[in-house]
């Protein structure tokens, strides 16, 4: 079937089909591989139209789009069968940038986006650990997030619009609305009107078990956003565009509202020797408000231990960092089981450090080591430790892959002391065939855990279904999401069902169904995924 021939003649961009370009874009960031038929280059909105139109007329072909930017996903979303529509190449402008909100292509990868935004003193607080890789528009499909979270919130707060073409072809403009702008939309007699008419009753008819079904966590990215859709006063349909990995629509601008950064940063490391006053430790520091409230394990400072120089070599005080690292490569059997990282924030240094302080207070009646760093050269060396230790274990690891299938789970802190232990019991047996560290985000009660495991094994392979049935069953115990920031993709897409119940997946579909009636927008993920399916496709070497 002539589908590079045929896509050349009716596209701007480039279409290309060799065999290094296919290897290339079989594989994203995570455990999965799929060969797509061909891999297109779009250079505007109108090719990606033409594009879904082309696919539109060959469905006996089974053909599908899946829209791919940095290829960084964790999930296997942005990998698929059929077409892969690159927006990375060419859709990667910045628009506009004012003193208040910016609009921006997908493609636009975030660390050239911040530089622009901190030209004029902004930023977008809700940025995700691979800030130096991933793209604009691959946070917003997979509802990415990161340490400022915990203050600034979702990234769904901060967009203000978006451009989608959807599975007619057609480019639409999603917003909030009021009840009369609804109204209007509703009213109309053709794609748009369908869906936002099926939509909106969707969510009416349905309001108390979408309600109820709402993960007990300050974040979530797996399902589909209904519960963000409609407040009985504003609807707007972007809220169910963040998070849905393509699956809806292919997302050709965005909105976004920026905040002014604070100008000083005061750190509070607190180090634990045990989980048994985790809580209590996190709700005392969390009542003074860190920007950021962070964690890594002692196998993670371990880590950093046994390659001391490799982490400190690219970093501006690294004679220092190193010699930090030589002094506590003496004392690895004193290392505490996790240390905290609370870092407190204002324009006004005193205040930032009075809060420090304050918290530091807080917590001394349980006699912990809990030390104070003003200075940007003082604090370099744990958030180091906390930024870089997973890039140093996918490196220094032999015939091991990174897994991501446990990565990105959470619960209230409250219930940590109870859920680590339980955790750590799941995992341990396993130990002979996985390495793994934890980090996170402890003020959430979100963490990740990628094993480096050798996925040529049989042996190795089979564990991962069946520690994420334990681990997931364990989350939900505990009424947490197993998912806070990835997303579902192949991974966790089959287990929705389990998370949320039957009635509420039944929902997740009709969405599906109401903006993709034909399943053309990466299929096999989120609603579509099923076990055999992402276990046929898992990387094998």
């Amino acid at each position: 079937m002539p589908i590079k021939g045929d896509l050349r003649k009716l596209i701007q961009g480039e279409a290309l089909d060799d065999t290094q370009t296919l290897t290339a874009y079989s594989k994203d960031a995570s455990i999965f591989e799929i060969s797509p038929q061909v891999v297109v280059f779009t250079k505007d909105s109108q090719d990606i139209k033409k594009v879904v139109k082309y696919v539109n007329g060959h469905l006996n072909d089974n053909l599908s789009i899946t829209v791919r930017s940095a290829g960084t996903d964790m999930t296997g979303g942005a990998i698929g069968e059929g077409v892969i529509v690159d927006v990375k190449k060419y859709l990667n402008k910045l628009i506009k940038l004012d003193q208040v909100s910016v609009v921006v292509q997908p493609g636009m990868l975030y660390r050239d986006f911040e530089t622009e935004t901190l030209k004029k003193g902004l930023l977008l607080p809700t940025y995700p650990a691979s800030r130096e890789i991933c793209t604009v528009g691959g946070m917003v499909a997979t509802n990415a997030g990161g340490e400022l979270e915990l203050t600034y919130g979702p990234i769904n707060k901060y967009l203000k619009s978006m451009k989608v073409i959807l599975s007619d072809g057609n480019e639409y403009t999603f917003k909030a609305l009021d009840k009369a702008e609804l109204d209007k939309k509703i009213a109309q007699k053709d794609f748009e009107g369908k869906i936002y008419s099926e939509i909106y009753n969707l969510i009416v008819e349905n309001q108390q078990l979408i309600k109820n079904a709402k993960p007990q966590t300050s974040k979530n990215s797996t399902g589909y956003d209904l519960w963000e859709v409609w407040d009985g006063n504003n609807f707007d349909l972007s809220k169910l565009i963040i998070g849905s990995q393509g699956t809806l629509g292919i997302i050709t601008e965005i909105e976004l509202s920026l905040i002014k950064p604070k100008k000083h940063q005061v750190l509070l490391v607190i180090s634990l020797p045990d989980l048994l006053q985790l809580d209590v430790v996190v709700k005392a520091v969390l009542e003074y408000k860190p920007e950021a409230f962070e964690c890594f394990d002692d196998q993670t400072l371990k880590l950093a231990l046994d390659h001391a120089w490799d982490m400190s070599a690219n970093f501006k005080h690294s004679n220092r960092l190193f010699a930090y690292f030589s002094l506590l490569s003496d004392k690895k059997q004193q290392l505490p089981n996790l240390i905290l990282l609370a870092n407190f924030s204002s324009d006004s240094f005193e205040e930032a450090l009075e809060r420090a302080n304050a918290a530091k207070r807080a917590i001394s009646e349980f006699n912990l080591k809990a030390e104070i760093k003003g200075t940007t050269e003082s604090q370099e060396k744990y958030w180091l430790i906390r930024h870089k230790s997973f890039g140093l274990l996918m490196k220094y690891a032999k015939n091991a892959k990174a897994s991501s299938f446990i990565d990105d789970i959470i619960v209230k802190p409250q219930y940590l002391p109870e859920f680590l232990p339980k955790l750590n019991a799941l995992i341990t047996p396993y130990k002979d065939r996985l390495v793994y560290t934890l980090a996170g985000h402890i003020g959430d009660g979100n963490f990740h855990i990628i094993p480096l495991m050798d996925l040529a094994r049989e042996d190795v392979r089979r564990i991962i279904p069946e520690l994420m049935e334990k681990v997931f069953k364990l989350v939900f115990e505990y009424k947490g999401s197993m998912s806070a920031e990835h997303n579902d993709g192949l991974i966790r897409g089959p287990y929705l069902p389990e998370m949320y119940g039957q009635e509420v997946y039944q929902l997740f579909k009709k969405v599906k169904e109401i903006f993709d009636p034909k399943n053309i927008f990466n299929p096999h993920k989120k609603v579509d995924a099923t076990f055999q399916y992402s276990l046929d496709h898992m990387i094998k070497n």
